[in-house]
């Protein structure tokens, strides 16, 4: 997969003025057998990947990253950056019914 690297960096740039979690993504990080921290999600941003871009996405151009939370658990993310703030949109453990082993390429169901 070709990672757009400018997307990426602007990601960054974003996260490092501030994140902005969405009420989704609160939601679903705050589920039972999910409590991803927001810890979890800025470490994601900035070591993680991006495995899928949306640039036609309705709200804004966005992408989902793969990368890792406390003890080594996959988490994937979907962000969107802004003018002064990057949107979490939401946050999830990837689930091996929809993910192929890499967590980076979905099941062909």
């Amino acid at each position: 997969m070709c990672v757009n690297q400018e997307f990426l960096k602007l990601v960054r740039e974003k996260a490092e003025q501030k994140l902005l979690f969405l009420t989704h993504a609160l939601r679903q990080m705050m589920r039972a057998d999910r409590m991803i921290s927001t810890s979890e999600v800025k470490n994601l941003i900035f070591e993680g990947e991006i495995i899928e871009e949306y640039p036609e996405d309705a709200r804004g151009h966005s992408c989902l990253m793969l990368g890792y939370g406390d003890g080594a658990r996959r988490l994937h993310v979907v962000c969107s950056p802004k003018d002064e703030y990057l949107a979490i949109i939401t946050a999830y453990v990837p689930g091996a019914d929809q993910w192929n082993e890499d967590y980076k390429s979905r099941r062909r169901l």
